[in-house]
């Protein structure tokens, strides 16, 4: 079977080995991009259709293509649906790194159409299993609760807001029952700007809020109450809509259950109350929020009364969620006592930082790991190791970075200049600076003994993924999901060189060692080699099957490492971009990688919560251990090789001795 991509057509359904559609007479695409065939349509909307597909490449794997066709060419508003397109994406792919979440594959423009290809997920959507086995007893919701709130944790976490949650967009996955989160609003948005509309009213009528359909201003309480109204379809297989007595002007859910000789402990149901509160502020304001109140349901404890405060900043819908009013704004960098001091980190109050929420636990858990330390409430995204060995910085999605000592594994400060999540950390090659790099499109340069705020670097105009310090110390390169890669100048920031050539979206950048070549990586699978001293694409190459989440160059800058979305990790020559080697053991996406001090191997770690140390020689696996909880999402060895700090989404900053590893 071979579908017509035609959004006209209204017989789209083929043979095989037919060249034009037998319906419309329009050509036949055998292959999107080369490989991805249409063979089935799935649905369609006012933005386009979604077709199963086969991906040629992969052996027949099956996967989704979502086609989206703006009513407009050629203008200022199709110009603005595809850039919404391209930031959209950007976030599904990093929502992606959610095992409840499908992947996106790929994403591009062909024909004058928008496409998505994004894993398929075999199973039914909750709205066909309650057709098909009955509405939900309380503990099979208790349980539904519990499996999609983390989700929606990370999603909120990630600065994204679903604002459709339904029956039909969650699905129970048949391998292992798990649910997963579908259909993010990608094709709204891009709806919205077609039409050239503000406030546009997205979302279901019956399980979206008013203030989406008031306003079309949305936030993550906007979600829970979505959520809330699925789960009384689920406990009664009728409309939200219809439980709710607008005359009254409440919910009249319960009463419809005690009709059908069904019952809900009161415990819950103050839970399903408080997620459908029509004002905001009465709302759970997170999904963390719920889970905890969830709990104490569990073993029957009172759930308190709401916690009133004043909701987040409101948003266009589908945007990035905006920062609560008590985070600093982007223009202001504040700094409060530390708890502790070394390394000349004064006790009183260095500008730039705060003490830590609550005291960071410490302490060997497990062989090999020598302090655990907590203070992140969200991912650690970044990791660096002063080249003394005695401070570890770590970044996180909570909009902060924390200094440990790494002796002790006590918090020395807190720093809180960024206002949005912060991807990356490194230390200058002499110990005495930390730069990181954020959501919020700034890098951030600190005195490392002091915390000191030094300057602010702005140029990037979105998210910055990726820093790099030259070897000498002279050179700062940044790399971002606005497609560009900058060259700044140490110890003035000094924006001295937007490479030119770049053609997909940042996440990887690394210098040699002999500071001659810059390597990037990113969402378009290729590695690009750069010259440092004149800024000249060297080489570029298609490196992996999915986008380049790391790389790093060896201490005698002859070999390169990459990791990929695609879960392998290979190892190439530097001079030539000859593969010497593939290495295969992941099951899920390597996020960061690092070459041993000596050279002789590379560590990775992955969203498989694995730490893996593979040998450079001949690229066998050594040893592969579980580090964390959750996705591994960023590592750091010393200078000596003996010690290695890694960070993950459990929120933990781990410590540990590389010889008890191995």
């Amino acid at each position: 079977m071979l579908c017509c991509l035609n959004p006209q057509c209204s017989t789209p359904h083929n043979t095989d080995d037919a060249t034009q559609c037998a319906n419309c007479g329009q050509p036949l695409v055998t292959s999107l991009r080369g490989h991805y065939r249409p063979v089935q349509l799935l649905g369609q909307g006012g933005f386009g259709r979604t077709y199963l597909a086969t991906d040629q490449d992969r052996l027949g794997t099956r996967c989704v293509i979502k086609q989206f066709s703006p009513r407009v060419q050629g203008t200022r508003s199709h110009q603005k649906a595809v850039r919404l397109f391209n930031q959209e994406a950007v976030r599904l792919h990093e929502l992606g790194e959610h095992p409840q979440i499908p992947n996106l594959l790929a994403y591009f423009e062909q024909d004058g159409y928008l496409y998505l290809i994004q894993q398929f997920i075999k199973g039914q959507n909750l709205s066909q299993l309650v057709r098909r086995q009955g509405s939900f007893s309380e503990p099979q919701l208790r349980e539904a609760l519990l499996d999609i709130l983390p989700v929606l944790t990370f999603v909120h976490d990630h600065q994204v807001i679903h604002r459709d949650i339904t029956p039909m967009n969650i699905l129970q996955r048949q391998v292992d029952n798990r649910l997963v989160l579908i259909d993010f609003g990608v094709a709204k948005q891009i709806s919205e700007a077609t039409d050239n509309l503000t406030g546009t009213r997205i979302g279901t009528e019956g399980y979206a809020p008013l203030e989406q359909f008031r306003s079309g201003r949305a936030y993550p309480a906007s979600d829970l109450y979505s959520l809330g109204a699925t789960c009384l379809y689920l406990l009664t297989q009728t409309r939200p809509d219809s439980l709710y007595d607008p005359l009254a002007g409440r919910w009249i859910w319960r009463e419809y259950l005690v009709r059908q000789e069904k019952t809900i402990s009161d415990r819950l149901a103050a839970v399903l109350e408080r997620m459908l509160k029509d004002l905001v502020t009465e709302r759970y304001q997170s999904a963390t929020e719920v889970i905890q109140d969830l709990t104490r349901v569990v073993v029957g404890s009172p759930v308190p009364p709401p916690r009133w405060r004043a909701a987040s900043p409101g948003m266009p819908s589908g945007s990035a969620i905006a920062s609560p009013p008590t985070a600093p704004p982007l223009a202001e960098d504040t700094i409060s006592s530390v708890p502790t001091s070394i390394s000349g980190m004064p006790s009183g109050a260095p500008s730039g930082s705060s003490p830590a929420s609550r005291p960071p636990t410490s302490g060997p858990t497990e062989q090999g790991c020598l302090h655990v330390l907590e203070g992140h409430s969200s991912w650690v995204t970044g990791i660096a190791l002063s080249p003394d060995q005695r401070i570890v910085a770590s970044s996180g999605l909570d909009d902060t970075i924390y200094l440990w000592d790494a002796f002790t594994g006590r918090s020395m400060a807190k720093l809180t200049g960024h206002a949005r999540g912060v991807n990356v950390v490194i230390v200058s090659p002499d110990g005495t600076t930390l730069l990181s790099g954020s959501d919020d499109y700034t890098i951030k340069e600190w005195n490392l003994s002091t915390g000191n705020l030094i300057r602010t670097l702005k140029g990037h105009s979105r998210d910055v993924n990726a820093l790099a310090i030259s070897a000498n110390g002279k050179l700062l390169a940044s790399g971002g999901e606005d497609r560009t890669i900058k060259l700044w100048q140490m110890g003035t920031g000094t924006l001295l060189k937007t490479l030119v050539g770049v053609a997909g979206m940042i996440k990887s950048v690394a210098m040699s060692p002999d500071n001659s070549v810059l390597v990037s990586g990113g969402f378009d699978n290729k590695i690009k080699l750069w010259s440092l001293r004149t800024g000249e694409q060297l080489k570029s190459w298609v490196a992996h099957h999915n986008s380049v989440n790391a790389v790093a160059v060896s201490p005698d800058s002859k070999l390169l490492a990459s990791g990929s979305k695609d879960r392998t990790v290979r190892l190439w020559d530097l001079a030539t971009g000859r593969l010497l080697h593939t290495m295969a053991g992941h099951n899920r996406d390597v996020n960061t990688l690092v070459f041993s001090p000596d050279g002789r191997m590379v560590v990775t770690g992955s969203s498989d919560a694995t730490l893996k140390f593979w040998d450079v020689r001949d690229g066998s696996l050594l040893r592969s251990r579980r580090a964390h909880l959750d996705s591994v999402n960023a590592i750091a060895l010393s200078g000596d090789g003996k010690i290695l700090v890694s960070g993950g989404s459990d929120k933990m900053v781990k410590i540990w001795q590389v010889a008890d590893l191995l």
